[in-house]
């Protein structure tokens, strides 16, 4: 692991020292190059000072280049900071990477079009088979009176299957009621039954375990994994009176949908649901966390809103690597930070390998486009627990979906073996 005394080590000449001259100047200043994130200005570039305290401004100009360290003010000759600034503008004396993005060799995995069309023209069977032993084992709550309730495994596959199809409740129920035709329901339940249990808010846990559940016939297959957010928008308004303008104004509610999925087959392994205003970082602990309950998890990458020494530390604690690109005013920290010295070395010394892996978070990106291409962007619903419960739907039926494309195209066995929710299977 390189630290910061390293680092001064490397690029500091001792008091003591004598002059290395010109030579010396070049070495150390590749080593800035190589260590140090220097920073790009309208005018130049700011150096670090190696000391720990303030930088050097740098003009790298052919034939009259500057910089305002007390080296180059003296000689009036080229320092350390100004061959390292040039050592990241010539390509042929470091990689592109340091200055410019590289672009990196991007493994594609070809389609094997047979298995995809056989997966696509059965899938609707498949699909009523595998929601109906999921839904199979959500437990029915005890009841002392009233009028009898529809079984709870019933509704949630009514919802299940209404979102699959994409149709309002109404033009859905034939699909619901020919379901109830094999057996696979006990009573159908009306569409205002579904609207009703879809805005009861007992529902979205059943349907965050189930997505769970769905994914863990893959979990042989997964272990690279990669977070991200995105929105789904409403049919709800928030509406004001501009009074600046003498108008009303409008601006349309969308809720956040926060998921980590397997860069292999697309499968989500867990997922968060949350208002428009909510940041992203904070939610890469409960996904990662309930991911690593069911799968062994070797790397996770996501991109640089979740970069945070306590993401790191949740992501090593799991047995992972994780791959979260630094920022710019990113810094190496003291000696105590290991994780984050080590990634951030690894990040500005291996550019090229880190890329290489964290070009899998592109699939998180591919999960988010499936799901809105196939069940939509948007949401039917009004109501803030009906919306969250509707989004959830989605993504289950995005999962049983993927294990279906998984059973033709890798030879996953399709059907589950689950015992009721909150029993360990």
């Amino acid at each position: 692991m390189i630290t910061a005394e390293d680092i001064r080590q490397q690029t500091t000449l001792p008091p003591e020292s004598p002059d290395d001259g010109d030579a010396g100047r070049r070495q150390r200043g590749m080593a800035i190059a190589s260590l140090v994130p220097i920073q790009k200005r309208k005018s130049g570039f700011r150096v670090p000072s190696q000391s720990g305290h303030g930088s050097y401004f740098v003009i790298p100009d052919a034939w009259d280049p500057y910089c305002s360290c007390e080296d180059f003010e003296t000689n009036l000759a080229k320092c350390k900071h100004i061959y390292a600034v040039e050592f990241l503008l010539h390509q042929d004396l470091i990689p592109k990477w340091r200055y410019t993005n590289t672009k990196v060799d991007r493994p594609t995995r070809g389609q094997n079009w047979p298995a995809y069309n056989r997966a696509q023209a059965y899938e609707k069977e498949h699909f009523v088979r595998l929601l109906w032993e999921l839904c199979d084992s959500v437990p029915q709550p005890p009841q002392s009176a009233g009028r009898p309730r529809l079984l709870l495994s019933d509704v949630v596959f009514g919802i299940g299957l209404k979102v699959y199809s994409t149709l309002s409740g109404r033009r859905a129920l034939s699909s619901i009621r020919d379901a109830e035709a094999q057996g696979l329901v006990g009573r159908a339940p009306s569409f205002t039954s579904l609207f009703r249990y879809l805005e009861d808010a007992s529902i979205t846990p059943i349907l965050k375990t189930l997505v769970e559940r769905s994914a863990l016939p893959l979990r042989s297959i997964e272990t690279d994994f990669a977070v991200d957010s995105s929105g789904f928008s409403t049919s709800v308004f928030d509406r004001w009176f501009d009074h600046s303008y003498g108008r009303q104004r409008r601006v349309g509610k969308w809720l956040k949908c926060h998921l980590i999925c397997g860069v292999h087959t697309n499968i989500v392994t867990s997922v968060e649901v949350t208002p428009t205003v909510t940041a992203d970082t904070i939610y890469l602990e409960p996904l990662v966390q309930a991911t690593a309950r069911n799968f062994d998890i070797s790397e996770v990458s996501a991109d640089k809103a979740y970069l945070s020494r306590k993401n790191l530390r949740v992501i090593d604690e799991v047995g992972a690597t994780p791959f979260i690109p630094f920022k710019s005013k990113s810094r190496s920290h003291e000696a105590h930070e290991v994780l984050w010295n080590r990634m951030f070395h690894f990040y500005n010394l291996h550019r090229a390998e880190f890329l290489a892996h964290y070009h899998k978070r592109s699939n998180v990106e591919t999960t988010f486009s499936m799901i809105k291409a196939k069940f939509g962007a948007a949401v039917r619903t009004r109501t803030p627990v009906a919306q969250v419960n509707e989004v959830l739907a989605k993504v289950l039926c995005h999962n049983i979906c993927v294990l279906i494309q998984s059973a033709y195209e890798l030879g996953v066995g399709e059907v589950f073996t689950l015992s009721p929710l909150g029993v360990d299977a």
